[in-house]
């Protein structure tokens, strides 16, 4: 497979929009879950399952997208 400049330039892009995605959707997790009523190590694991979940989720999606192009 060759791959150009371009390409692995638009993957480095790709994967810094999902890592701040992630980043932000753990974050509002978290506050949400301490806000409701959570201890400080609470709310820090639901943040971290929300951040692991749409890593995951994200880095999928974008694995199958690479390989269909």
């Amino acid at each position: 497979m060759n791959t150009t400049p371009t390409h692995l330039m638009l993957l480095l892009l790709l994967l810094a929009v999902v890592l701040l995605f992630c980043i932000l959707a753990g974050a509002t997790a978290g506050l949400l879950a301490r806000l409701d009523g959570a201890t400080y190590a609470k709310a820090l694991m639901h943040g971290a399952v929300t951040f692991a979940g749409c890593a995951t989720l994200s880095l999928a999606l974008l694995t199958f997208v690479i390989a269909a192009v």
